[in-house]
């Protein structure tokens, strides 16, 4: 029987803050414009939310499962529209 991996919402919070960081970036240029670095920095709060995803799933625990696929969600979601903002500024 294999032991059972401790809770550990780090990586979730971890997203969330790679995602916080890249809407204050793409706020400090102007939102209507978007930014590329902050898309990308948001975009890259995947990686710790699926580590969260994966510890969830190990868990069998459902409250961490959900919110790394909130922030699975929300880090490409935010990643996503900082990055069309700024090509659309670009193509204006």
């Amino acid at each position: 029987m294999s032991q059972p991996v401790p809770d550990s919402k780090l990586p979730v919070a971890v997203a969330f803050g790679l995602i916080a960081v890249g809407l204050v970036i793409g706020l400090i240029g102007g939102f209507t414009e978007g930014s590329i670095s902050g898309g990308v920095i948001a975009a890259c709060g995947v990686i710790p939310a699926m580590v969260g995803l994966w510890k969830g799933i190990q868990q069998e625990s459902q409250g961490t499962l959900a919110m790394s696929v909130v922030a699975v969600l929300a880090a490409l979601g935010v990643g996503g529209v900082l990055i069309i903002l700024r090509i659309v500024d670009w193509i204006r």
